[in-house]
């Protein structure tokens, strides 16, 4: 999880996995959507792939990426946690705010 963590840590590495996210595409064709660098497209790759990220597969002389969703599942368990607390909070809220309103409403 860690070393997912750090390379979502990244811009331009959330950029690569929201194009990737929607489909395959070559190193060229991610590479196209940047100011920077295809060596450094390349190296933020390497990094997403190091961390289980994205998957690499080679199509003659192309790579070809796409997400590895099951790269994700460590880190949604782990922001999970703090987004069920969240979503309890609000149910009790949501809860109390109900059971205020029907106090403040008498029957006629």
């Amino acid at each position: 999880m860690e070393s997912a963590l750090r390379a979502i840590a990244e811009p331009n590495r959330r950029r690569i996995l929201e194009l990737v996210s929607s489909g395959e595409r070559s190193a060229g064709q991610i590479a196209a959507e940047f100011s920077i660098t295809r060596p450094a497209v390349s190296q933020h790759l390497t990094v997403l792939k190091a961390a289980g990220l994205v998957a690499e597969r080679r199509d003659g002389t192309k790579r070809i990426y796409s997400v590895r969703t099951e790269g994700f599942e460590d880190l949604r368990a782990f922001l999970d946690k703090f987004w069920g607390d969240g979503l309890e909070r609000l149910k009790i809220a949501a809860e109390h705010e109900e059971g205020r309103r029907r106090r403040g409403r008498r029957p006629a």
